[in-house]
């Protein structure tokens, strides 16, 4: 884990911040086909989001407490 805040994470967090996003939502916005570029599995590691499933959505992505601490210390 990295205490260096990777601007592309910071988005990517705040944007599933906004609102619990369905997982095929969040698969299909921050897809990539750069093997380098790993914003979605970066936050995943760090902590800063989850997968959950909840009644009537199913499975989505959500910020976690780390996640929502990573912004604020960030301005976000």
């Amino acid at each position: 884990m990295t205490d260096r805040a990777d601007p592309l994470v910071l988005d990517f967090v705040e944007w599933i911040a906004r609102e619990p996003r369905a997982y095929a939502e969040v698969i299909s916005t921050w897809k990539t086909s750069c093997p380098r570029l790993t914003i979605w599995e970066d936050a995943a590691d760090r902590g800063y989001v989850a997968r959950e499933t909840l009644p009537g959505m199913g499975l989505i992505i959500a910020v976690t407490e780390d996640g929502e601490k990573f912004l604020r210390v960030n301005g976000r």
